[in-house]
């Protein structure tokens, strides 16, 4: 019993032994394991740091490679321009070679004319000329000066000649010589056969004419004096008596227009007052047609009576009439009055809706060149947009869509936070409710809409539409503030490119604001922007002290 007791004791000493060893164990496991475990953790922040130091070279080399490759094309395009213009000014300056290879030699040529006038002037001038020479010189000059006069005068007289003979010649040329191809023609179409039978024709026709001329002559030979002078007697007695008869009918005429003017007189007379009595007439059928409908026997049962029995009736109708006195008597013509006003209303109600037609169809019209306008603005943006991703996304396509209220079920996507408009107090319906934007950033799979996009995406996009409507209408200037935030490096170098190729191409100038190397690298002229003593200071930087300035700040950001 001691000896099991003894054992077991030493057994219970061995496992607590054992089980106090084997906690030492895992004591020492644990802090091995925790240990390594924070060696990896270690590494791999390393390995992290280096990673992202190594990412940040690639993107700076990038940055760089896209910058030199813009610098080279920049490069190239100068290269090219200056050599357009190296041989544009060499041919220039042989032009200028040649113009002042002349210009020396006429200097030298003016140069020897001056130096002979003044070996000239350093002479004595002396008369050379005879007595005969004088005296022919004094007898010559009146004949040149006369001979200058002739040769003007003939200048002159050559002058007109020519231009008359311009015009002759132009008559030649437009009627003359047409005349005579016609003629010829004539000539040439007429028979030679037929020529000497009418020529023979013509003959015998002149002799019976001459032979009629010569009868007539005897004929009038013949005749006496005394039976022509006979003739001439009785001829003068009818002229006079003719004359009498023609003062006799003068008179009558007279006679008759004086009596015809007293009757139109007269009848004006008659008819001014027959116009008086048809107004009278007029007057009082109007006023029995105020009265009212007549009964159809009233004017057969009046038209017998005289005049007395007449007023007296008047006088009755008078008396009963004023038993009336307190009916209205303007009602009737009030009752004009507003039939009146209302066919006046109703003629311009009438103008009214023909002005309202002509506007509906102005607005019609309108409309339809509203629609025109936006299509053929649309479509130039898309086309630009297509253009504008394919260069920003390597790889990738996006395209616009526009949205119009005929296409039905749009989805909820495409309907917008407002759903499609409503019809306006006018009753028209707005065509297009919307544009929709798909694109793909790897180019494979299906388009995404904006809803689907990320941050960077999404502006990315946005920046495509403002390069596509600046290709179609462009600004003068842009003011981007800090567009390359929410980039990745690719894109920034991607959108400084487009900004350096669009302000080279077009007269466009593009202010932005960064804290990116990308935009930098390709600016022009950089400005940086201190805030010291609650003031703000503007400094022309160089673009080495600006990447210097955005290298810092990253780095103090990351730390």
């Amino acid at each position: 019993m001691m000896e099991s007791a003894v054992v077991a004791q030493w057994r219970g000493s061995n496992e607590m032994k054992a089980s106090k060893h084997g906690k030492l164990l895992d004591a020492v496991w644990n802090q091995s394991a925790y240990h390594s475990i924070s060696l990896v953790h270690h590494a791999y922040q390393e390995i992290d740091q280096e990673i992202t130091k190594l990412v940040s070279e690639q993107q700076k080399m990038d940055a760089h490679h896209g910058h030199v490759k813009s610098e080279l094309e920049q490069l190239k395009n100068d290269i090219a321009n200056a050599t357009k213009q190296k041989q544009s000014i060499c041919k220039a300056l042989e032009k200028k070679e040649k113009l002042l290879t002349n210009a020396h030699n006429q200097i030298d040529q003016i140069q020897a004319g001056i130096a002979m006038k003044q070996a000239e002037m350093g002479t004595e001038l002396i008369d050379q000329l005879t007595p005969e020479e004088k005296d022919l010189l004094s007898r010559l000059n009146p004949e040149i000066t006369e001979l200058k006069e002739k040769l003007l005068a003939c200048k002159n007289n050559r002058i007109e000649i020519e231009t008359r003979k311009e015009e002759l010649e132009t008559n030649l040329s437009t009627n003359l010589v047409r005349r005579q191809q016609e003629l010829e023609g004539v000539i040439l179409s007429a028979d030679s056969e037929t020529l000497p039978m009418e020529a023979e024709l013509k003959r015998q026709e002149l002799k019976s004419s001459r032979g009629s001329i010569d009868k007539l002559k005897k004929q009038l030979e013949g005749m006496s004096c005394n039976c022509v002078l006979k003739n001439i007697d009785g001829l003068t007695q009818k002229m006079q008596d003719i004359k009498t008869s023609k003062e006799s009918l003068k008179m009558h005429e007279d006679q008759y227009e004086r009596t015809l003017q007293d009757e139109a007189k007269e009848l004006e007379q008659l008819l001014s007052r027959r116009n008086i009595l048809l107004a009278k007439q007029d007057d009082c059928m109007k006023k029995i047609r105020d009265l009212g409908s007549l009964p159809s026997d009233a004017f057969d049962t009046y038209k017998r009576k005289n005049i007395k029995e007449l007023q007296r009736l008047l006088h009755a109708c008078n008396e009963q009439l004023k038993q009336f006195s307190h009916v209205n008597k303007k009602a009737l013509d009030q009752y004009i009055n507003f039939t009146e006003q209302r066919e006046q209303l109703q003629k311009r109600r009438a103008e009214l809706d023909a002005g309202d037609q002509k506007i509906r169809e102005l607005i019609a019209v309108l409309d339809q060149r509203k629609d025109e306008s936006i299509e053929r603005t649309f479509k130039g943006v898309a086309r630009h947009f297509r253009e504008v991703f394919s260069e920003l996304v390597q790889g990738g396509h996006g395209y616009l869509v526009m949205m119009k209220k005929k296409d039905g079920d749009l989805g909820d996507d495409d309907h917008g936070e407002d759903g499609p408009r409503e019809p306006d107090p006018e009753g028209r319906v707005e065509k297009y409710i919307g544009v929709k934007v798909k694109v793909s950033f790897t180019g494979q799979g299906e388009t995404q809409s904006m809803k689907q996009l990320s941050g960077g995406q999404k502006t990315v996009v946005a920046l495509t539409l403002i390069f596509a409507i600046q290709r179609c209408d462009p600004a003068p200037f842009y003011l981007f503030d800090e567009i390359d935030a929410a980039l990745d490096p690719q894109y920034r170098t991607a959108v400084g490119n487009m900004i350096r190729r669009l302000a080279d191409m077009a007269n466009t100038q593009f202010i932005t604001t960064t804290f990116r190397p990308e935009l930098v690298k390709v600016a022009d002229k950089i400005y940086g922007v201190t805030h010291k003593n609650r003031v703000s200071h503007v400094n022309v930087v160089s673009k080495e002290q600006a990447l210097d300035f955005i290298e810092h700040d990253q780095s103090h950001n990351a730390d």
